[in-house]
């Protein structure tokens, strides 16, 4: 997420009390997570598995608990702790805003429709001729597009749900990324879209959500979906356009689900799968191929027993 002033490696390593590698003008643009990372911005690394990619990476600075040399061009940062030391960066630039009575930074269109006891938070953006109903909790940092309906009770921009393990607690990585719904989506009654960690949860232009369904952080769902009730959509999962998912599916994180594909109902889907074409089971496979290995299952007793 970018900042709102850029701010220089001499000024970051000050804040924190660390050491630092590269030229103290160095400008930081933007703080991220290693997976969501673009040209500017600031990441943190705290095991030796991830150093090359974070060295790597298109980020130019890099919180880091090991003495290595700043590859050209690019800036280190080296703490004990690089995972409290970026959460105390990103608290910093990107403070949770308070409950206020006056709105703060919201455009809302003279078209749309609010009912009653919907709350909206700060820098909310809601488009022409759309519609929020009862009971909706829109959080910081939302943009909603034209002609979106979003239903009773639902949480747009809740905080991601990711967590490092210390010893033996878990302690929350701060949420500075947003949602952005675009026209024509629809959100059922009772969904959760979880904001970015550091980037955007994105639903497409005419996707439409059922009842009950939660979205993770940082997933991106393209146009014209449709999402059936009870669905549970992990963080970081492409989902593209024109995908059907029925009722109560899992998905699992990182994972793409390519274009025009459908996953039946209670299927589980641990991994990519390939657009135009129809997946049940968990874990899913091709819906033709699991039926028949499910009949094949049902004559095993049988098989047994004329052994």
């Amino acid at each position: 997420m970018d900042l709102f002033e850029k701010i220089t490696l001499k000024e970051v390593a000050k804040i924190l009390n660390r050491k630092f590698r590269g030229s103290e003008n160095h400008l930081i643009h933007g703080l991220s997570e290693i997976h969501n990372v673009q040209k500017g911005d600031l990441i943190y690394c705290d095991h030796p598995k991830y150093y090359k990619l974070a060295l790597n990476s298109q980020a130019d600075t890099i919180i880091i608990n090991d003495e290595v040399e700043a590859p050209k061009g690019k800036a280190i940062i080296i703490s004990e702790t690089p995972f409290e030391d970026y959460n105390k960066l990103s608290k910093l630039f990107f403070p949770e805003s308070k409950p206020s009575k006056e709105p703060r930074n919201q455009k809302i269109h003279p078209t749309a429709t609010i009912y009653p006891n919907v709350y909206i938070g700060e820098n909310v953006h809601i488009g022409e001729y759309s519609t929020i109903y009862t009971g909706a909790c829109i959080m910081d940092h939302v943009s909603i597009g034209k002609h979106v309906k979003i239903g009773p009770n639902s949480v747009i921009g809740h905080y991601a749900f990711y967590y490092k393990q210390h010893e033996d607690k878990h302690e929350q990585m701060h949420s500075i990324g947003n949602v952005k719904i675009n026209d024509f989506a629809e959100i059922g009654a009772l969904c959760t879209i979880d904001k970015g960690v550091s980037a955007s949860t994105i639903i497409g232009e005419g996707t439409k959500i059922d009842n009950q369904v939660h979205i993770g952080h940082d997933t991106v769902i393209g146009n014209n979906c449709l999402i059936a009730s009870g669905a549970g959509i992990s963080g970081c999962v492409v989902i593209e356009n024109g995908v059907k998912i029925w009722g109560q599916v899992g998905c699992a994180s990182n994972v793409r689900i390519g274009e025009n594909a459908v996953v039946l109902g209670q299927s589980g889907v641990s991994k990519n799968i390939e657009g135009n074409k129809t997946y049940f089971g968990t874990p899913c496979k091709e819906s033709m191929q699991k039926f028949k290995e499910m009949a094949a299952l049902q004559k095993l007793p049988e098989i047994i027993k004329n052994i």
